[in-house]
């Protein structure tokens, strides 16, 4: 589908040895994990926990996404930002760490505009593969009341609201799929672990990611994360699946005032407590 006679997938690297070696390589990836979808995967849960503690029904619970900000507060927006562009720093950290002599690790792993074209046209297939599906899922555990009534974006028309989704759209695709995909494949692979063992333990950890919007999306983010992993085990290009994450995320960030007035049944926010979003979650 992406591929072409001279880039070779999936883009891994031999197995490293027993050793010292692979004791550093866990640590490099424990450590990246800490700093990225690791640490919020473990907020996730726990707030997942929590909810499932609280006197309320899942169902009639509430989380964002993008906690809104006083547009007159320039502090409040500047510091929005600052926290969304400071979340870039673990996936350059990533790529910094794949890249090898001789070697670029955006080439290698498929973050590149070699192919945008059939990049953009897969990416936008998997937005209605991955994100129809998906938000049939959403509704029907909202319907089912094991997904928490999930505000995508603060209802805000201030000018700042909409680039500073857009940045959080980027910074989400971007984190999940080259840290998840491009990342873990390559170090796991180093480690020996097999093809499906990497595509289920990434997918189970993706699920994990959005814990706290309940079982609903951990189910939904698991599956969407067997496609991509198989995806890109296939084709060993992970830029058509950075933009069909990202067209995803705007579509759901951007359209949830519209989606919440056409069907507040399911989108408008409930009243009930609000569990705390997770760091970095998309």
């Amino acid at each position: 589908m992406w591929q072409s006679d001279n880039v070779p997938a999936p883009p891994f690297a031999p197995a490293w040895p027993v050793g010292t070696g692979r004791t550093r390589l866990w640590w490099e990836i424990a450590i990246v994990l800490a700093l990225s979808i690791g640490r919020s995967a473990v907020y996730s849960v726990v707030a997942l926990v929590q909810a499932l503690t609280r006197d309320v029904a899942l169902g009639d619970q509430q989380t964002s996404l993008n906690p809104g900000a006083s547009a007159q507060e320039f502090w409040d927006v500047l510091s929005q930002f600052l926290s969304q562009l400071f979340a870039f720093a673990p996936i350059v950290l990533a790529v910094y760490l794949l890249w090898e002599p001789g070697v670029s690790a955006l080439r290698r792993i498929g973050l590149d505009f070699r192919m945008f074209g059939r990049d953009l046209g897969a990416g936008l297939l998997f937005v209605l593969v991955i994100g129809v599906p998906g938000l049939a899922l959403y509704a029907a555990g909202r319907a089912l009341g094991i997904t928490v009534q999930v505000d995508a974006s603060p209802l805000d028309p201030s000018w700042w609201t909409i680039p500073l989704l857009l940045l959080a759209a980027l910074r989400a695709g971007l984190t999940e799929e080259v840290i998840l995909l491009g990342y873990l494949f390559d170090r796991l692979r180093r480690l020996g672990w097999g093809t499906w063992t990497i595509i289920l333990s990434t997918a189970a950890l993706r699920g994990a990611y959005h814990a706290y919007q309940g079982f609903g999306s951990i189910i939904g983010n698991a599956a969407m994360g067997i496609v991509f992993g198989w995806a890109y085990q296939r084709w060993g290009r992970v830029m058509p699946l950075v933009i069909a994450h990202v067209v995803i995320d705007v579509v759901a960030f951007v359209g949830y005032p519209l989606a919440a007035a056409l069907l507040p049944g399911v989108f408008a926010p409930p009243v009930g407590p609000t569990p705390s979003p997770t760091p970095s979650s998309s």
